[in-house]
């Protein structure tokens, strides 16, 4: 593999904050290791239109606070046919690009993966607020949108006490239930829906509601995945049921913003830091991950075929909290 002079950086997917986080890590990294650093605009897309600049220290000041990413992202349809693909890498040759770093969910890899076998080395840094990159104990925005959703949940839970309602709650999470799994227990939820666990409406919905509701609770919570879905309908139901005012709530993009947290901040540094080191080493198809609260890398290949459960402690504690 010939030597890596110049690397690029681009943010794919849903944005996540701590993103930018990563961006000045990779960048500030890159340029102390001797590299040339090229930024992509708007993803795959940007990098097969050619949406590319050069980046200095000073692109990435005072964005360490900013949600989302300076870099933005886009769907790109073209890059998953073997003809964007070919086009990426022409365009890669035609800006000196040599080395890439991608930061975004596994559909990302999948092209950090295909630009990896054509012949420009990339690592993926796992970037989103779902935390359901397999092979990763933790992506880049989790914390700053439990932290988000937590305060919303605090704030819907004085009105729901002052009414005497049950509220219900949608989260992010189309297929995974970190975020609701999590914020349920920091909120202490009576009820949480996740795709991951198959739920009877009558037992696990109705029965916990009605058994607080006689033991004097003045209010109800109820978060449900983005996977569920139905939280309209629900409500009609519950309400219909149990004779409580019930009211729903889709906090939807409010997750995704936000200036991130400490560990965000640090983690995307971290990970930043380790995928320029890799390049630097010349190796590619990597993607950076955090294990057992360390930093590590996998083969891109590897990590994509690499399931995650979710923590049946977690949800057993849940169940046992709402009480």
């Amino acid at each position: 593999m010939s030597e890596i002079k110049t690397i690029g950086v681009l943010t794919s997917g849903g944005d996540a904050p701590g993103m930018n986080a990563a961006i000045r890590a990779v960048t500030r990294t890159g340029i102390n290791e001797g590299f040339k650093v090229m930024g992509i605009r708007k993803g795959y897309n940007g990098l097969i239109n050619g949406d590319i600049f050069e980046m200095n220290a000073r692109t990435v000041s005072d964005i360490l606070y900013r949600g989302g990413t300076i870099l933005q992202t886009a769907r790109c349809l073209e890059f998953k046919t073997k003809e964007g693909v070919e086009k990426a890498v022409a365009v890669c040759k035609k800006f000196g690009i040599d080395g890439l770093v991608v930061i975004g969910g596994d559909g990302s890899f999948r092209g950090a993966r295909d630009l990896s076998l054509q012949g420009i080395p990339t690592i993926g840094i796992p970037g989103t607020i779902d935390n359901d990159i397999a092979c990763s104990d933790y992506a880049i925005g989790f914390d700053t949108a439990l932290n988000t959703v937590k305060d919303a949940i605090d704030k819907i839970r004085d009105t729901a006490t002052s009414h005497e309602r049950c509220s219900v709650i949608e989260v992010m999470g189309r297929d995974a239930g970190y975020i609701a799994l999590s914020v349920g227990i920091a909120n202490g939820a009576e009820v949480v829906l996740i795709p991951e666990q198959e739920f009877d409406f009558d037992e696990d919905v109705i029965k916990p509601i009605l058994e607080g509701k006689s033991r004097g609770k003045k209010h109800n919570i109820v978060i449900v995945a983005e996977g569920i879905g139905g939280v309209m309908e629900m409500a009609s139901k519950i309400e219909e049921i149990t004779g409580i005012e019930t009211r729903a709530t889709i906090l939807g993009h409010i997750q995704r913003g936000g200036s991130p947290t400490v560990r965000d901040r640090v983690i995307a540094s971290q990970m930043g830091y380790r995928a320029v080191q890799l390049l630097k080493q010349g190796i590619g198809n990597r993607v950076v991950a955090v294990k057992d609260s360390k930093i590590v890398d996998y083969d891109i290949l590897e990590g994509l075929n690499m399931t995650k459960q979710v923590d049946q402690e977690m949800i057993k504690l849940a169940k046992i909290l709402a009480m």
